[in-house]
C-alpha cells in the first residue's frame, strides 16, 4: 500500500508522518535526521540509535508477522526534499517496523494532555499522536514518545 506520508527510522523503528501538501512533514524528516543518536542525557533518553530517512512523499507499507513496516518506493529511495535547495541524496534505510504514526496539525488544534491514541494501517493498530512540527521541540517529543513507549 502506497500513502503519502513521510517516514524516519530511529534505531530500529519507524516513525510515520502524515499531513496535508505543505504541512512540513519533508523539514520536519530534515530535523529528525539532525537528532543524536546517542541519546539525550538531561532528558534521561538513552541511545535509540541512528536516525535515517526511509522514506520522503510517498512511503510503501506492507505487513510482516502483524507488523507493519515502512519502505521507499524505488525511485525515491534516499531522496528527501529540502525546500530552497531541492532534492537531496541522504542515507535511507527500508522495511523498518512502523512504532508510531504522527499526524502533522496546528498547535492550537492539539490537547495539552491527551489520551493515548492508536490508528489503523493495514489492519494493524499503531500508537498515535498530533504535533506541530513547526515547534522547535517537535523532535524532542518524538524521542520522549519512543522512549516511554519502549519503557513500557
Amino acid at each position: 500500500m502506497l500513502v503519502h506520508a513521510t517516514a524516519v527510522s530511529i534505531g530500529e523503528r519507524a516513525v510515520l508522518i502524515r499531513g496535508a501538501s505543505g504541512a512540513g512533514k519533508s523539514d520536519f524528516a530534515l530535523r529528525l535526521l539532525a537528532l543524536p543518536a546517542d541519546g539525550i542525557p538531561a532528558l534521561a533518553i538513552p541511545a535509540l540509535g541512528a536516525v535515517a530517512l526511509v522514506a520522503d512523499d510517498q512511503v510503501e507499507l506492507s505487513v510482516r508477522d502483524g507488523t507493519v513496516l515502512a519502505a521507499p518506493p524505488g525511485t525515491i529511495a534516499g531522496k528527501l526534499e529540502v525546500h530552497g535547495l531541492g532534492i537531496v541524496q541522504v542515507p535511507s534505510k527500508r522495511d523498518v517496523p512502523i512504532d508510531l504514526v504522527v499526524d502533522l496539525a496546528e498547535a492550537r488544534t492539539i490537547e495539552r494532555m491527551p489520551e493515548a491514541r492508536t490508528v489503523e494501517l493495514l489492519g494493524v493498530a499503531v500508537p498515535a499522536m498530533s504535533l506541530d512540527a513547526r515547534e522547535m521541540s517537535a523532535p524532542l517529543k518524538i524521542l520522549i514518545a519512543l522512549h516511554h513507549r519502549i519503557e513500557r
